[in-house]
């Protein structure tokens, strides 16, 4: 991640990029985070042609720690409708992700993203056990289905509000979603109030994904950079991108919002 002075840009699609290196990540349980295991140079190689130079202008970037949503534990696609929280409760949630976490924390992350969380109850989960790692910071962002809910059906505008107050939040928002389902669902959560931060969107390319022919219908734009000063105007201080979202796309919306900046 690089800052652009009022904005921090967050980087694109690991995944997507790993592909573009030749890994077959289709069908695999764990998905990217197998290459964690069988070919980490491969995810040093991303990084090192990709992330830092196009991010790195100026000082080092910040390492963000991903913890996702229990779901994908489950491997039966649950993480998108986040139903599993039905039957668990705050503290069994918290006993799933504290492991992680802590791993995350002592391999000397600059901060947790807390990220694609489909529902409200694991949002607060994750919220109150960063309570119990009072030097570390994070963000909260939920996966979302409509203009106006999250994943498991919860109005995003109630879902932050637990955690818009929270000091160890450095924002609070949305990723892996349509890019045009960001701004309402800002508009909407900003007439009560802003989180201490400011949000924090990273968006899919705007592709959709269909399981017989996996990703399709490509935008001829760039969707981060067309509606990036919009976001930015609505309060987003953190914006990058999320599924299918390129070095190019990346350094697209880095351009757009310095030439925003520059005009002010």
């Amino acid at each position: 991640m690089g800052e652009e002075k009022e904005v921090t840009i967050v980087d694109g699609a690991l995944a997507t990029e790993l592909e573009a290196a030749g890994l077959n990540l289709q069908g695999d349980q764990l998905w990217s985070a197998r290459a964690l295991q069988t070919n980490p140079q491969a995810i040093k190689n991303v990084h090192a042609s990709n992330t830092v130079p196009r991010l790195c202008d100026r000082g080092k970037p910040l390492i963000a720690g991903s913890i996702g949503p229990y779901g994908a534990f489950l491997n039966d696609a649950s993480e998108y409708s986040g139903n599993y929280v039905e039957n668990m409760t705050k503290e069994e949630l918290k006993a799933w992700h504290r492991p992680q976490l802590q791993s995350l924390i002592t391999a000397g992350v600059d901060l947790i993203a807390m990220e694609t969380v489909p529902s409200q109850k694991e949002g607060e989960a994750l919220v109150e056990l960063l309570r119990e790692f009072p030097n570390s910071k994070a963000w909260l962002s939920f996966s979302v289905k409509d203009e106006q809910c999250i994943s498991h059906g919860e109005k995003f505008n109630d879902a932050v509000k637990f955690a818009i107050t929270s000091d160890q939040l450095v924002a609070v928002g949305l990723n892996c979603c349509p890019p045009d389902l960001v701004s309402p669902l800002l508009s909407t959560a900003n007439k009560n109030r802003r989180p201490k931060g400011g949000w924090i969107v990273y968006p899919n390319s705007g592709e959709t994904w269909n399981p017989n022919t996996r990703w399709e219908n490509k935008p001829i734009d760039n969707q981060l950079a067309r509606f990036a000063v919009e976001w930015k105007e609505l309060g987003a201080k953190w914006i990058g991108g999320c599924c299918r979202t390129t070095p190019a796309d990346i350094a697209e919306l880095r351009d757009t919002l310095k030439a925003n900046l520059s005009q002010q």
